[in-house]
This record gives C-alpha cells, structure tokens and sequence, in this order.
C-alpha cells in the first residue's frame, strides 16, 4: 500500500499543498514548519482523528477559523492490491440556523460518502512521534486509544463494537444514575446489560489476541534494538478479566503473564455479562459501571521493570519505537499489506548502531515518510535513494540531491 498523490486545503499551516509522494520521503527543516503536519495529515486519513488534536477544529488553518464557512480537505490517491482509490475527507466549519458554529466531516471514498466505521481499514498508516511517548508514561487511556486506532484499521467491526458500546454504556450509566437517585427495579438494567457484554465481549477478545500478536513481533524487534540487552512485554489488564480469580483463591504475588486466547467470544460475553449482574448493587451505589473495555490498561515492561513508572528516557524511546515498528508488521500479518510508516524525528537519541539498524529495517516497508532536522543522522545510501523535501513556514520545496 501506497500513496501516490496528496493535496492539503487549508489543513494546519498549510493553505494549499498537492504533491505526488514518492515511496521514501526525508522531510527536511527546522522545528515548527510543517513537517510534522504532513505526517499527522496522512495518519487522519487512516483513522479519522487526530493524536495531536483534542479537536478536529483545532486542524483548520488558524487564519480561517473566523469565517462563516471554511472547509480544510485532505484528498489522497493511493494504491492497494494494485488497485488505485482516492480517500478524500471534509472538515467544514459553517454557522447553523441559530448563529452557533459548528463542524462536520465528510469521508468519501472512491467519491462515495462513507461513515468513520465503514471508511476505516481502506487505507492504513503507522506513525511515531516524540510526544506519543505517553503512550508508555501517561494515563491508561492513552493507552486505550492506541489500542483502539491501531485496531479499527484492520479489525473488521471493531470500531463500530467500539461506537455502539460507548453509547450503551452512556446509557446504562445514566440509568444506574436513575436508579441510585429514585429507585427501582434493577432488572431495567437487563437490556443495558446484554448490549454492554456483547461488544465489550468484542472488543476484549479484539484486544486479546491483538496484544498477544504484537508483543511476538515486538520482542523480536526490541531484542535487536538492544542488542539483546532487554526483553520487551505488554502486560495487558482488563478491567472485566474472563480470567480472574474467585476472590476466596490464594493469590500468590508473582508476576505471571495470562494467557486469555483460549477464550472464545462466548465464553468472555457469558462471564461479562454475569460479573455486570453481580455487580448492580455496587454499580447502582456508585451511579457508574466500573467494568468492561472503556476502563482496561495496558503496561509495557522490559525485563520485568514496568518502564511507565521507572523506564529511562532511552528504554522508553526504544519500547516506543519497537511498538511502532511491531504495529507495522502486525498491520501487514492482518491486511496483507504494509501501511504507510509515518516517523517523526525517529533518530534522535538513538546510538549510530541503533540509527543503522533501523534504517535497514525500514528498507523492508512499501512506503515511509520521516522528518528530520539533520541529514547527517542518516547513512548516505539511505538519503540517496530517498526524495528530500525541503520544509519552510507550511511550504515544501522538493530538492535533488545536488543540492
């Protein structure tokens, strides 16, 4: 998979930008011109949101965000399966009928109109970026959100088990609410309850065998990245565990991995569905459902040593970049195709050894875009055999390798 054309409207600092985009890109400049942009610009158009935005408003140009109506698009033409498409989506800013300002998007794919779920999975992208490094280091959601777009891009349904139980579990929530404040019979919980299990159930077993998958290639990845100085795993820590215990058990405080993949969709659905019932008089007490997907975590280890509360800033870059790169090749064992791999400054604070080793990882990719303050970061063949664009105040002049 690759793309082979790109055209940005009004998108960040970029106002206007249409290029053909070769299959290796160095993007060139000082900090804040517009490099990372591109790369956040192409990551949207696989998940539809943004990592850096809290608000799809937040995208349009600045200078434009006054006007009555303003539309920012991103169109990009690319090749799949040696089949060529164009993904083109709308962020339209407009007053409505009462003067308040509002904003919409529109997905079409292959000039059809599509929503976000069934838009998801055409084209897919990776990306890495400093900031990310909360994934390891901030709260749980960060990385739950992770979780959640690297896997509706190649978990057919994902996305919308993900949208159809966060709108169940809203209304279970106020209904426990309604009961805790007034009263009632706990068996209006019963229908809220069967459509909670159902998608969280799939979302679980998603996640499940998705976390088993990537941490087998990040290991591989990361013992190679150290040299096999550390071994990585992602301990994965389901708030509804189809594992756990019977609280009258012994539990010995060690640190043993669990093994869930055995566990059918019925099986995680069945127990699901009888730990929400066990726990209504709790939940009603509490107003809150405190259980199920939207309250999982997710811990990223290296010998043993949870590196979100001990990690140094190089074990945590590194754990970063094996994930990131071990996300790439989960993609391709799902898809059947390589995403495009967006890196963002991906060679700072890494050895020489490090640099050369990812540089020969990268050659295996279909596509990949980096950014980069400094050449001399990269061997010369790699910049040889890469296109270089040049980044200036949201422009990019693209250089021939004489210059």
């Amino acid at each position: 998979m690759h793309i082979d054309h790109l055209s940005l409207t009004n998108f960040r600092a970029f106002s206007r930008l249409d290029l053909d985009v070769p299959r290796r890109v160095l993007l060139v400049g000082d900090n804040a011109q517009g490099k990372t942009t591109v790369l956040e610009a192409i990551y949207f158009l696989a998940t539809f949101t943004s990592f850096h935005a809290p608000s799809d408003r937040q995208l349009i140009n600045f200078l434009l965000t006054d006007e009555a109506l303003v539309v920012a698009r991103l169109v990009a033409e690319f090749e799949r399966k040696k089949k060529k498409h164009t993904l083109e989506v709308r962020l339209i800013q407009e007053i409505n009928g009462s003067g308040q300002t509002r904003l919409r998007k529109e997905i079409l794919l292959d000039g059809s109109k599509k929503q976000v779920h069934d838009a998801l999975g055409a084209f897919n992208a990776v990306i890495f970026e400093p900031q990310m490094m909360r994934i390891l280091e901030g709260a749980p959601e960060e990385r739950r959100r992770y979780l959640n777009m690297a896997l509706a891009q190649v978990v057919p349904s994902y996305a919308r088990n993900l949208s159809d139980y966060q709108q169940a579990l809203s209304q279970r929530n106020a209904l426990l609410k309604l009961l805790a404040e007034r009263g009632g019979d706990q068996e209006q919980l019963a229908y809220w309850d069967g459509v909670i299990s159902q998608h969280g159930a799939a979302i679980v077993h998603a996640r499940i065998h998705a976390i088993e998958e990537i941490e087998r290639q990040a290991v591989r990845v990361h013992d190679q990245l150290t040299n096999s100085a550390e071994v990585f795993r992602m301990d994965y820590q389901p708030a509804f565990d189809p594992l756990q215990q019977d609280a009258s058990q012994y539990k010995l405080p060690l640190q043993v991995q669990s093994v869930r993949s055995g566990l059918s969709l019925d099986e995680i659905q069945a127990g699901f569905s009888q730990r929400l019932r066990q726990l209504r008089g709790e939940e009603i007490a509490r107003g809150v459902t405190t259980i199920g997907p939207h309250r999982d975590e997710l811990r990223i280890l290296c010998n043993g040593v949870d590196l979100g509360d001990f990690g140094s800033r190089g074990q945590l870059r590194t754990a970063l970049l094996s994930l990131k790169l071990a996300e790439t090749g989960w993609m391709k064992e799902k898809s059947g195709d390589w995403p495009v791999l967006l890196l963002d400054e991906v060679l700072v604070e890494l050895d020489d050894q490090r640099r050369d080793d990812l540089q020969r990882y990268l050659a295996q990719g279909e596509q990949v875009l980096m950014t980069t303050t400094d050449l001399k970061l990269f061997q010369p063949l790699f910049v040889s055999s890469s296109a270089l664009w040049q980044v200036s105040a949201g422009k990019i002049e693209q250089q021939t390798q004489s210059q």
